[in-house]
């Protein structure tokens, strides 16, 4: 955990997705240090954490993760705070704001997907077969699997380095933790979850993401009471490498001017 910014400013907690690290905040929270106490944190079993940590059943859903958020919160004794959460870090986070609603004042939800699994009329993204195909080959080689997705996770082909970028986080996770992992978060469903959100809410979504489709984005805005979307103008499901700028314009304008609060 990183806890940085203006040590008297409203806490926005920063919740990373499957495969990356902290480090991929990187380009969009200096433009908050000034206003905002910021905190980043590795999931269990990612960038710096303690593996040893790591436990099959309490990871066994993504409870469990949005539950270590919520210590978080409890640990810095954080009120009002806003998270931010990207890809299946979206999903924990709107978990996490459940579990503690006195804590939590505010979620910005970067390309979530409450289910990546098609279940017609709603649209995922991804067949059954499709998310079978995946885990079975990231069970069987794991390097070899990070290296072909990387590119398909980030897209930006033009940037061939974003995807390099990638594909070093994905070598940096403990294999056995992100092939469970990967499981949980393939398989989730929590669509239902989203329609018991009283916060207010920013959905970001790219305009072209090969992992959370447009649909998917429109789709988490229409269940979430009042939430707002923004379309990015950007490609591929990490916008916050790829289009830091649009992201950061997009949080600022949808939180109010920053004041000093309790921490």
């Amino acid at each position: 955990m990183t806890v940085g910014g203006r040590a008297d400013g409203r806490p926005m907690v920063f919740a990373h997705g499957f495969g990356c690290d902290q480090n991929m905040w990187r380009l969009v929270t200096p433009a908050f240090a000034d206003d905002h106490r910021l905190v980043l944190f590795d999931h269990v079993g990612a960038g710096g954490s303690a593996l040893t940590a790591w436990d099959p059943e309490r990871y066994a859903t993504l409870e469990g993760y949005a539950r270590d958020v919520v210590e978080i919160c409890e640990e810095l004794d954080l009120t009002d705070a806003v998270l931010v959460g990207h890809s299946v870090g979206a999903s924990i986070c709107v978990l996490a704001a459940a579990q503690a609603p006195s804590r939590i004042g505010a979620l910005v939800l970067v390309g979530p997907s409450p289910r990546y699994i098609d279940d017609p009329p709603y649209r995922g993204g991804f067949s059954e077969a499709d998310i079978e195909e995946l885990l079975e080959s990231l069970d069987s080689n794991y390097l070899g699997w990070s290296g072909a997705m990387a590119p398909v996770i980030m897209g930006n082909p033009e940037r061939p380095e974003l995807a390099a970028e990638l594909t070093n986080s994905f070598c940096r996770t403990d294999p056995e933790i992100a092939r469970h992992f990967a499981r949980v978060t393939f398989t989730a469903d929590n669509r239902d979850d989203l329609g018991r959100v009283d916060l207010p809410t920013l959905v970001l979504q790219c305009r072209d993401d090969a992992i959370a489709p447009p649909e998917v984005g429109t789709y988490v805005h229409r269940s979430v009471p009042g939430s707002t979307l923004v379309v990015l103008d950007a490609t591929g499901h990490c916008p916050q490498l790829s289009a830091p700028d649009q992201v950061i314009t997009a949080i600022r304008g949808f939180l109010p001017p920053a004041a000093p609060g309790t921490t």
